[in-house]
């Protein structure tokens, strides 16, 4: 089997958070490379060694960073975007920076082959009674009436493939009617916000904390014949960005929908319910079993009543109004 070498960049104050979240996604294995603990070593072990490399040296003097290996598969592409989902949510959460830029990088001698290569692992998928997910590289013959939603999501923000998606698709096939305002929160390639207009949504609104998801988010809609009069993407943090908090409370929402993680939608509750019509529905989603349970006490702290929860292998979608 082919392994990819995934680096996440951090500090030495994320590694534990960082590591913790890879340890949810069942991610195991890494390795630590931080300058402070190098140097120390060598300020405090001299007389265990003479001369130490300058390339080593050079190497250990950049920022912290955790290694992983990820099987260059379908169920390796899969887990890299769960990954990035991840270090998104924790992102959200680190306030005040201490954990460093979150990023990703692959192994330099694989990446360029595999922005291409991952693509062979994603098809076109039935979701829900009408639509079908097609990444925008592939054909389909027969699309037996169904709405088709095309996508070119790149590489790092997941092409529809994903349970989560899934499973908060279904949901909005199921609720979205004509001329509903719909909230995306945490938005990535656009999948769930574009969707829904695709279903009859009058306008959808966007946000993501990665800048990036704009561009990606509006090629994606003007891939599907969506205009930036019905769609409108942001980048920034929902959990802190107060001008944002108000611009969505004035408009009121049917739907809002968030595919993140527990660890941010628990303290979207506090909000959500500012930006939703009476009788709203709040869609949540890309919670583990472990999770479930505060995820499910938040929501009834802040006011909500659960009324569907539902689950594909180990994440849960739960519906509240």
């Amino acid at each position: 089997m082919d392994w990819l070498q995934v680096s996440i960049y951090t500090t030495a104050a994320g590694v534990e958070p960082v590591c913790g979240r890879l340890l949810d996604l069942n991610v195991g294995g890494f390795e630590i490379e931080d300058k402070d603990d190098f140097n120390d070593f060598l300020k405090n072990n001299r007389r265990y060694w003479d001369y130490v490399d300058e390339e080593l040296y050079a190497s250990r003097q950049g920022e912290t960073r955790v290694i992983i290996y990820i099987a260059d598969n379908e169920n390796g592409a899969k887990q890299l975007m769960s990954v990035r989902q991840e270090l998104a949510a924790l992102k959200l959460l680190d306030k005040d920076g201490l954990f460093g830029r979150l990023e990703i990088s692959l192994d330099s001698l694989r990446e360029e082959d595999w922005a291409e290569n991952w693509k062979r692992y994603f098809h076109p998928i039935a979701v829900g009674d009408r639509l079908i997910i097609k990444p925008q590289w592939e054909t389909l013959e027969n699309t037996e009436g169904k709405i088709v939603f095309n996508i070119d999501p790149g590489m790092t923000f997941g092409s529809g493939q994903h349970e989560t998606t899934r499973l908060c698709v279904e949901q909005l096939d199921r609720r979205v009617k004509p001329g509903m305002d719909v909230l995306d929160l945490g938005c990535g390639s656009g999948i769930l916000s574009i969707i829904s207009l695709m279903l009859g949504a009058g306008r959808a609104y966007a946000v993501d904390i990665d800048p990036n998801c704009k561009k990606i988010a509006y090629a994606n809609a003007a891939l599907n014949g969506i205009g930036e009069e019905r769609y409108i993407v942001e980048a920034g943090n929902v959990l802190e960005d107060e001008a944002l908090k108000r611009r969505y409370e004035s408009i009121g929402f049917e739907i809002v929908v968030a595919n993140i993680v527990a660890d941010v939608i628990i303290p979207l509750c506090r909000d959500a319910r500012r930006y939703m019509k009476d009788g709203a529905a709040f869609i949540c989603c890309g919670i583990i079993e472990p999770r479930l349970g505060e995820v499910l006490a938040a929501l009834e702290e802040n006011g909500f009543e659960v009324v569907e929860q539902r689950n594909e292998n180990d994440w849960y979608c739960v519906v509240a109004r």
